[in-house]
């Protein structure tokens, strides 16, 4: 395992077998936001403005974005910004005793790091106005019910199932996986010809590649692949 220089004791981060791990560190304050973690606050409204939509692509617009799967491990309660962080990720999973709430109404917040956008995808324009709207605090069952959380694991196998999950996906073929998150991504606002035509052009790209050409070997052969992302 690898550390990662964060610049702040708030937030941890390291390499662990091919798998990007990034941890809230904030157990007093539930793990919430701190200033060293979005960058702190400009002095005045206009500078406030612009450091925090800088910081918001950076986060959860980078999570949506980058070439790479994410994935958000739930192990407690997530409200505001940090859920709006989880449904930035492609996959959520979460421990049974799991709380989501949007939280902004309760303090008297319109809500940011993008999560109107993400809830909305995930459940529909009426029901993500209403977890707005009255912030109502979801269990784990009701988010995987509603298909916000893809997954719920007990709290003694939570860590072990999320990075199994994890290590399966960093073991996989990288390349297939990143024209697969831009396909979807697509999807998600994208007319059905022009998703059409870029699944046409990543599929004959990712036929080229050496994970392919490994994989049907595999195949002939009954065995497993052993990608390597070229």
């Amino acid at each position: 395992m690898t550390a990662i220089e964060t610049g702040t004791e708030d937030l941890r981060a390291e390499i662990d077998g091919g798998v990007a791990v990034i941890t809230m560190n904030r157990p007093d304050r539930r793990n919430a936001f701190s200033p060293a973690i979005g960058n702190g606050a400009g002095p005045s409204l206009d500078a406030r403005i612009h450091r925090q939509r800088l910081n918001q692509r950076a986060t959860s617009g980078r999570l949506w974005s980058m070439p790479k799967p994410t994935i958000a491990a739930i192990g407690g309660p997530a409200a505001g910004a940090g859920l709006s962080l989880a449904l930035a990720c492609d996959l959520r999973y979460a421990v049974p005793a799991a709380v989501l709430t949007t939280a902004f109404a309760k303090v008297g917040f319109a809500g940011d790091y993008g999560g109107t956008w993400f809830l909305t995808r995930l459940v529909g324009s009426s029901k993500a106005k209403e977890l707005y709207y009255f912030s109502e605090r979801l269990s784990a069952e009701e988010a995987h019910r509603l298909g916000i959380v893809n997954a719920i694991f007990p709290p003694a196998d939570f860590e072990r199932e999320v990075m199994e999950r994890a290590r399966r996906l960093a073991q996989g073929p990288s390349i297939a996986y990143r024209y697969m998150k831009e396909n979807l991504n697509r999807a998600v606002s994208g007319e059905l010809g022009e998703c059409m035509d870029l699944e046409v052009t990543h599929h004959a790209h990712t036929g080229l590649t050496e994970d392919h050409r490994e994989a049907a070997r595999a195949f002939t052969e009954k065995r497993e692949p052993h990608f390597h992302g070229r």
